[in-house]
């Protein structure tokens, strides 16, 4: 009663909690009985107990009713004695007609709607305190009518709730229809958490591999040998793009043997090398990159040619 005195607008939340207190102490009868008169001569003991308990117990309600108020409501009943004057005389002027508190009801339980992510079980708490204040004031509507207007005041995300409702001809009570729109968002919103951690998980995998491709592209390989003879032609391409095709599809007619400078061979087909079985060529290619720091193939820059016979 002390956070919630009696401000003139608040006459319904203030008589609620004052009922609640004087049913506790058993004195909510004088709120409602008219004022009893005077005993008469006469009297049975039994009438006299009775109109004494209640002089007592108007005393103590008026007392609560007016610590109850704010100080300027307060100075306008301080001078009534009995409780049922002090409460007819504040109905008369502060309470607002049942037409219009009924309206007011009905308009706020029908546009309520429910924000996208906001709590499911706050949005039914608040559509339940709408519908117990609908039947206090007698609004004349059904279960199924309120259970319908809850399902319409639900976001979009709800929608394959609804659905299943609907299909499964579901009959629940408010109380368990909010219960169930509970254990729907913690479920739904688990589904959701392990969705986004899984996609999480898959593209720093994604990220890893890539970089860790994209490190073995830069590092190459450090020396490239290619067991050739000297001075065979370029290999033909074998890739991509509009290089003509050489090696032996090419005449050899004007080609020149390095070796014994004669015509109509290379190196490796010339008689004189050919007579002299054990020995070989190894021909390398590589180009130092200073800005790396590391060793890649390249066009060739430099060439060590190593020859060797082998003891018969």
């Amino acid at each position: 009663m002390k956070t919630n005195k009696f401000n003139g607008t608040n006459y319904n939340d203030w008589l609620r909690n004052l009922r609640i207190v004087l049913d506790f102490e058993n004195q909510g009868y004088v709120l409602d009985k008219p004022l009893p008169t005077a005993l008469p001569e006469g009297s049975s003991p039994e009438e006299r107990v009775t109109f004494d308990k209640w002089l007592e117990d108007n005393r103590k309600v008026r007392s609560i009713i007016l610590a109850s108020m704010t100080n300027e409501i307060q100075k306008q009943y301080d001078r009534l004695e009995d409780v049922p004057s002090i409460m007819l005389r504040i109905k008369d002027v502060y309470v607002v007609p049942d037409r219009h508190i009924k309206y007011a009801a009905v308009k706020a339980f029908f546009g309520t709607k429910m924000a996208e992510g906001s709590s499911v079980q706050s949005h039914g708490v608040k559509m339940l305190s709408l519908v117990e204040k609908l039947e206090n004031l007698k609004a004349g509507l059904n279960n199924d009518t309120y259970i319908d207007v809850i399902l319409q005041s639900l976001p979009s995300s709800y929608d394959p709730f609804i659905v299943n409702y609907n299909m499964n001809r579901l009959e629940k009570s408010i109380y368990e229809l909010i219960n169930m729109l509970v254990q729907y968002e913690a479920t739904t919103h688990k589904s959701e958490s392990a969705v986004l951690v899984g996609e999480a998980s898959t593209s720093k995998a994604k990220g890893k591999g890539a970089r860790r491709w994209n490190r073995k592209k830069e590092k190459g390989t450090a020396v490239k040998a290619t067991a050739s003879t000297e001075g065979a032609p370029p290999a033909a391409p074998t890739g991509k793009g509009k290089g003509k095709i050489g090696g032996s599809q090419r005449s050899r007619v004007n080609d020149v043997c390095i070796h014994c400078h004669g015509k109509g061979h290379w190196k490796r087909e010339c008689p004189q090398l050919l007579s002299h079985p054990g020995m070989f060529v190894i021909e390398i290619n590589i180009i130092s990159n200073s800005a790396f720091g590391y060793w890649i193939p390249a066009v060739e820059l430099t060439s060590a040619i190593f020859a060797g016979v082998a003891k018969k």
